[in-house]
């Protein structure tokens, strides 16, 4: 909730309040003490606040910087003779998909494959091949090294790759063919087989889309909060089963969505994306939906009342009834700071100390 919603809030409290013979301050100045019966109170605090938005959410997989999937594309031609099904997951290095029984294997890259990779070349297709090579070990099998860096296809490349091919079943041939190997940024999980078994493979056309196999919350923001947060605030996601989970604000989307359809501008929402600390707490409840609250600002040492606690001041402002020895009470005119949502308290700046007594509506 925003702070302009916590002083509407406010002022409908204060409005009951008054009705029930809670004092309004006429003026900028305090009122005089006076004597009154005795009254619920609670305690004026020093502490940390935090400001919060509660969301809905739901648990998916992470993909594209706008929540969609992967194209899979196939560059070989022939017949699909293997396919992996819906869910499957792929890690880097292994077999993807195979055609005319010919293996096409997932590796690590974001530069989808363009042309055959051969001794010589040079460029960012032919790092991110080298760098496969090294983090799957197969430099070291060859008993060579491989600069992960190194965007040159050289000798020592040729070495490592004729050993991966070997172990996956290739023709040795010491280069990468285009129609060899698709490249992800992500170990893919397949979330729609598009290719048929048996069917034909045809360059250029997709063979599957595919996510990541980690888990993120999706949430999407209403107009009034998309300038409210930020990537990097956390959260606190509330699984299914009350099981409870820490999360950061990963990305903001970019595109806004219409709810109820393309005329509906007013109401177009923005997602975001919260990346799990602990991505392992969320296995298995794919889909799910869940709670999130995202702390968006905070106070570490803040006197602070609880929101009940506020009474109008005619003209404008609050003010907080104060109990005093003897059972007096005292209106003390507050300027407001940060509400936490959370514990239903504000930040408070007055004549006010810690520990001194507040008067709040009875239960």
């Amino acid at each position: 909730m925003t702070r302009k919603s916590w002083l509407a809030a406010g002022a409908a409290v204060l409005c009951g309040a008054t009705a029930t013979g809670a004092v309004v301050i006429a003026g900028a100045e305090q009122a005089t003490p006076v004597e009154e019966s005795p009254a619920s109170t609670a305690k004026v605090e020093r502490g940390r606040l935090a400001a919060t938005v509660s969301l809905d959410g739901t648990l998916t997989y992470r993909a594209r910087a706008d929540g969609s999937p992967y194209s899979v594309i196939n560059q070989a031609s022939g017949i699909y003779t293997e396919l992996p099904d819906d869910g499957d997951k792929v890690d880097f290095g292994d077999v993807l998909y195979r055609v005319d029984d010919e293996p096409v294997l997932l590796l690590r890259g974001v530069v989808p494959a363009y042309r055959d990779l051969k001794m010589g070349d040079e460029g960012n297709d032919v790092r991110q091949l080298n760098r496969n090579l090294h983090e799957l070990g197969y430099d070291a099998d060859a008993g060579v090294e491989i600069d992960p860096d190194d965007e040159a296809f050289t000798w020592t490349t040729r070495e490592a790759l004729e050993r991966l091919q070997d172990d996956k079943g290739f023709a040795v041939a010491g280069a990468l063919g285009i129609d060899d190997a698709v490249f992800l940024p992500w170990r893919a999980r397949i979330s729609k087989a598009i290719g048929k078994l048996g069917g034909p493979a045809a360059p250029g056309r997709p063979v599957a889309e595919a996510t990541s196999g980690t888990l993120e919350v999706q949430v999407d923001l209403g107009a009034s909060q998309q300038g409210t947060l930020k990537k990097g605030d956390r959260a606190q996601i509330t699984l299914p089963g009350n099981r409870s989970a820490k999360g950061r604000i990963d990305r903001l989307g970019r595109v806004a969505r219409a709810v109820g359809g393309d005329d509906d501008v007013g109401d177009a929402t923005i997602p975001a994306y919260v990346r799990l600390v602990e991505p392992k707490r969320a296995n298995g409840l794919d889909s799910a939906p869940v709670r999130v609250d995202i702390t968006t600002r905070g106070v570490r040492s803040a006197l602070s009342v609880p929101v009940t606690a506020l009474v109008g001041r005619s003209g404008g402002g609050f003010a907080v009834e104060v109990t005093r020895n003897g059972g007096r009470r005292e209106l003390v005119a507050v300027e407001l700071g940060l509400f936490d949502t959370t514990r239903g308290r504000v930040q408070v700046d007055g004549d006010l100390d810690e520990g001194d007594k507040v008067v709040v509506p009875s239960l």
